[in-house]
């Protein structure tokens, strides 16, 4: 009877270690992530318009389709890049996303105060490079930097109604991300939120 129990509670720890494993190596081995997937359909530091969601055609899973979205796939390897996006009606958020879909900011429009999100987005070593600058400060420029060199930046303008759905992505066609012309003042900015 104990040797029973015993190999039964051993296949239940067996079986939990290789779910527990599988569960936590599937993101790393995984070849359709949202990064594989976008890039056919997107250009390299460039905003690219998502089409509207469809349960059918839909690029990424679990889209929203109050929602008009478009992706900025970035490579920081050249310089830092530039973001602009002005902001929708109803609601407009930016987040961003390490090659491996890990999140380390996100702003919206509310926490941005103006009518138009504007940062600059940059590896840690290309921050420390900048000029020191006392006249500028955190509210004149939004440093980010970004943890990996290349991942996703994807922007959201809500609809709050669908006929408003154009307006939402107007917004975002007129959004920018394009490696810097000019150095950028340097600021203190936050590293990332968690």
């Amino acid at each position: 009877m104990i040797r029973l129990a015993f190999t039964i509670l051993a296949g239940i720890l067996l079986g939990l270690v290789v779910h527990l494993v599988s569960v936590l190596a599937l993101p790393r081995i995984a070849t359709q992530d949202a990064y594989s997937r976008l890039t056919p359909m997107t250009k390299e530091n460039a905003v690219t318009q998502l089409p509207l969601a469809d349960p059918n055609t839909s690029p990424m899973p679990f889209m929203d389709p109050a929602f008009a979205l478009a992706i900025c796939r970035y490579d920081l390897s050249g310089g830092p890049l530039k973001l602009q996006v002005p902001v929708s009606q109803a609601y407009t958020s930016v987040s961003f996303y390490t090659r491996n879909e890990i999140a380390y900011y996100a702003i919206n429009d509310r926490s941005a105060g103006r009518k138009v999100i504007e940062l600059d987005l940059m590896t840690e070593a290309q921050h420390n490079a900048l000029p020191e600058d006392e006249e500028v400060t955190a509210a004149d420029r939004l440093i980010i930097d970004s943890p990996s060199a290349t991942g996703l930046i994807v922007m959201k303008a809500l609809a709050a109604e669908p006929g408003l759905m154009p307006q939402a992505q107007a917004s975002l066609a007129a959004a920018t991300c394009a490696p810097q012309t000019d150095a950028p003042a340097k600021a203190e900015a936050p590293r990332g939120r968690r």
